[in-house]
């Protein structure tokens, strides 16, 4: 099966599986959003789901944020982890965007970069849900299922993203995305996966992924 092939058959089976896609962590604007996945770097969906509404009960806009101390918004995130760091982050974005943009979280990808904290992938979630540009975020699940199925060879996801945008339609990667997320949630997680269910990986995937697959 060639990897045109291939991308069309993930594109039909994921469609089945997940026609809608909403987005996993919750929020009620773009800030919010960009708060929620800034801090599920190395933190499950469901934590940081948990910890969003005690944060933003104090403090939901930029404005508010910055009126708690950095130890403040570190003690409420705690459970996530590295919350010395995000807390930084979220401080000093909520300032950034008070300074420059008079608290609107701008809607192109090279300046939301420049935000502490928000890296490519953070960025690149926020463009896409947000404001519906094509982007392609790639997380763990995304990169190692990509990477079983034979779609890339890439070695990070650098390059995991650039072939993912090669060969799936751009009007598709939104939604594509979270599509591939939520079957290696479901059918394909990578402490235990199982032969009978991770049905597109035991179809289409490398030689490599099935003989590790079939072991399990």
């Amino acid at each position: 099966m060639t990897k045109k092939q291939k991308a069309k058959y993930i594109i039909d089976e994921l469609e089945k599986l997940y026609p809608e896609t909403p987005v996993p962590l919750d929020h009620f604007d773009t800030y919010s959003l960009m708060i929620a996945v800034l801090l599920s770097a190395q933190c499950t969906d469901v934590r940081v789901n948990q910890i969003t509404p005690t944060l933003f009960a104090k403090a939901n806009n930029p404005y508010d944020m910055v009126k708690l101390s950095v130890e403040e918004i570190r003690e409420i995130i705690k459970p996530c982890g590295l919350s010395p760091k995000k807390s930084k982050a979220i401080f000093d974005l909520s300032q950034m965007l008070i300074d420059k943009y008079d608290g609107i979280v701008p809607n192109k990808m090279e300046l939301l970069e420049e935000f502490p904290g928000v890296g490519h992938k953070t960025a690149s979630v926020v463009i896409s849900q947000a404001f519906g540009v094509p982007a392609f975020p790639v997380d763990t699940h995304i990169h190692r299922l990509l990477v079983r199925w034979g779609i890339t060879s890439g070695k990070n996801v650098v390059q995991t993203e650039s072939d993912a945008k090669s060969i799936f339609p751009k009007e598709l990667w939104n939604k594509l995305h979270l599509q591939i997320i939520f079957y290696g949630r479901e059918y394909s997680p990578a402490r235990s996966p199982k032969f009978d269910i991770d049905y597109i990986t035991r179809e289409i995937g490398t030689k490599e992924a099935f003989l590790e697959l079939k072991k399990s």
